[in-house]
């Protein structure tokens, strides 16, 4: 992970159909790997809805701390419902991060909040479950870089293979 841009942390997840759909908006947001703490997961099933077979590209891995052999550079972005912090419309995301999330049925914990670069949160009403809080955050991040990709190109190689819809042009 020393030359990681984009890592996801998931606190002691529970649920594998949540990692499965977490590694999946990693592979369509380009994140380099996933890391999760806690016993949980290990215990749950197989991934349930990797179905685009991330698993297979993008580590996941489990650690006993988020903040062990991170790169210098890399700044940790605690998400959460944390009174003090930043709405996520607002964040600017640094280039290189390890984007930590809460439990589906918990809060991250206070010690790896105090050591956070940034808290931030997005603004809903009520909670969302983890994998949509991830693909949230990951897409705000590429919806704010400079070099968005628009093109029908990127389009036709990204699409699912039975999608061909085209907007008409008036």
């Amino acid at each position: 992970m020393k030359n990681a841009s984009v890592i996801i942390g998931l606190t002691n997840p529970k649920s594998p159909t949540n990692v499965g759909a977490v590694l999946r908006a990693a592979g369509c947001y380009k994140a380099d790997a996933v890391t999760y703490t806690g016993t949980r997961y290990d215990l749950a099933a197989k991934f349930q809805t990797d179905t685009k077979k991330m698993a297979q590209t993008i580590p996941l891995l489990g650690v006993e701390s988020f903040l062990d052999d991170l790169p210098q550079d890399m700044k940790i972005v605690c998400v959460d419902f944390a009174e003090g912090a930043t709405l996520l419309p607002h964040f600017e995301h640094p280039e290189k991060a390890i984007y930590i999330f809460g439990p589906e049925d918990g809060s991250i914990a206070q010690d790896v909040a105090d050591k956070a670069d940034h808290v931030v949160y997005v603004p809903t009403v009520g909670c969302m479950n983890l994998a949509a809080s991830v693909n949230v955050v990951l897409y705000d991040r590429l919806a704010k870089q400079p070099d968005m990709i628009q093109s029908d190109e990127h389009i036709r190689q990204n699409r699912d293979n039975k999608n061909k819809l085209r907007v008409k042009v008036n």
